[in-house]
């Protein structure tokens, strides 16, 4: 087959290679996001930056691929330009601005300027396509209702506010037409009262009442150095207890600041209300948006609902391809006994895998041999860019608490490369004699395999 594609200059076959290994693993993304809700948070500290345009192409090339998004900025920044150039005085109970009329004029105008900018400029970006038709829209309306925050801790905070409602209707709408929504974050009373409102806040509200697939906040730290103030042991990932346990702290080894821990705060809730998950990005290295929302590994930190990401669950007749290829390097080893495709279908029903984002990253067999009370833990195996995890143990406290529902008073395993491993997780050396009679009558002595048991799993 020929092309009449005339081939980029100084595209040598590696670089071809690593453009093909890029777009083959950014297709499933692609096809998972289209028609997806999500919504970004863009701190004012970013919008002030002189690369703040690389990002918004970022977020305009998201809505060329079908992404229905609602963009949602912040302003404190130029809030606080605004009020210097006023001559008026910022106050602060903690860390909510106290707004009073002066300031609130000074709040509008920031935000009308900065919101003003953000549009010109999502509307410009040509990053999308070199078609002017297909350039995204973006709008925006009266959308968040405020009241008064009120007196809190003795403190009037006048027209500092917090979200009433959100006309959701109307920005479902929107998004569905293919419109990028954009959200400044001031709210407006019934009684025709301006509010001054937290981002956070607004994102949080919207992201639970469209039900949104995802809530992002792009942060000027680095959340990834966030899990040295936990025993976090995904570097990608925080459940929602280290999740709150972050926004609760004051003082953790690396300092978050009120405007992280309001993040936090403002993701831990969205998942619980039923968001599936919120990224906490930061800006390091090239696009992290598109890294974290296209590459398996992403670029920043998530916080998921339990129920399918890094999901163990019993494999099915599907799963035996992706099986097979995860297992047949360590046949070819010969660490261990190979495996008909036939076989392994036949065999599925005693296999467990681990998957992140749809791909078999784990696996493990528990043989049973109901007639001596007893299972072997087989055939454990990890993706190698997975192994510092040790997924197997997490596989190995699953096989142990099936063991022990089906009254087993054993769990063995057979072991010519990782005997360390079992002893280390509470197996004990063992013998041919110490296996089931089946298993003994299989065993193969070529391979010299080591016994390890546990008893009382």
């Amino acid at each position: 087959m020929t092309s009449n594609a005339s081939p980029q200059p100084g595209m040598g076959p590696v670089a071809g290679e690593t453009f093909v290994a890029a777009l083959r693993g950014a297709a499933p993304y692609v096809h998972m996001h289209h028609g997806r809700t999500f919504v970004i948070v863009v701190p004012g500290e970013i919008c002030a930056r002189d690369d703040i345009d690389r990002l918004l192409g970022d977020i305009a090339l998201l809505a060329s691929l079908g992404v229905r998004l609602v963009l949602v900025h912040g302003a404190r920044p130029q809030i606080e330009r605004e009020l210097r150039i006023r001559g008026v005085e910022p106050a602060f109970a903690g860390d909510l601005r106290i707004t009073d009329a002066a300031t609130m004029e000074a709040v509008k105008a920031a935000v009308g300027v900065l919101r003003m900018d953000l549009e010109a400029r999502l509307a410009a970006s040509r990053s999308v396509t070199v078609r002017e038709e297909s350039q995204p829209r973006v709008v925006g309306g009266t959308w968040v209702t405020a009241k008064p925050l009120g007196v809190r801790g003795g403190v009037n905070h006048e027209l500092t506010g917090e979200v009433r409602r959100i006309d959701i209707a109307q920005i479902r709408q929107a998004v569905e037409l293919g419109q990028i929504v954009l959200l400044s974050p001031i709210g407006s009373s019934p009684t025709g009262e301006t509010f001054n409102l937290r981002n956070a806040d607004i994102a949080e509200a919207v992201a639970k009442g469209l039900g949104a697939d995802k809530l992002i906040f792009i942060m000027e730290s680095e959340p990834g150095s966030w899990r040295m103030a936990l025993d976090a042991g995904d570097a990608g990932q925080l459940s929602l207890t280290q999740a709150g346990a972050l926004a609760g702290q004051e003082q953790t080894e690396r300092q978050l600041s009120a405007e992280d821990r309001n993040c936090l705060r403002a993701g831990v809730s969205a998942v619980r209300s039923g968001v599936r998950r919120v990224h906490l990005l930061g800006t390091a290295g090239h696009s992290p948006l598109l890294r974290e929302l296209y590459t398996r590994d992403g670029a920043g930190l998530m916080i998921a609902a339990d129920d399918d990401y890094d999901a163990i669950r019993p494999a099915t007749v599907e799963d035996a391809r992706a099986i097979a290829e995860l297992i047949r390097p360590l046949e070819d080893q010969g660490v261990l006994r190979p495996r008909s495709r036939e076989q392994l279908e036949i065999d599925i029903a005693t296999f467990s895998v681990i998957v992140r984002d749809g791909m078999v990253i784990a696996c493990n067999a528990l043989v049973e041999y109901a007639d001596d009370h007893a299972a072997e833990f087989a055939c454990v195996v990890v993706h190698p860019e997975y192994r510092r995890r040790d997924l197997a143990a997490a596989l190995l406290r699953r096989a142990r608490a099936r063991a022990r529902a089906r009254g087993y008073r054993r769990l063995f395993a057979l072991t010519t490369q990782t005997p360390h491993w079992f002893l280390e997780h509470g197996f004990t050396p063992g013998t041919v004699a110490d296996l089931p009679a089946a298993k003994t009558r299989t065993y193969d002595a070529s391979r010299a395999s080591l016994v390890v048991v546990l008893d009382n799993p």
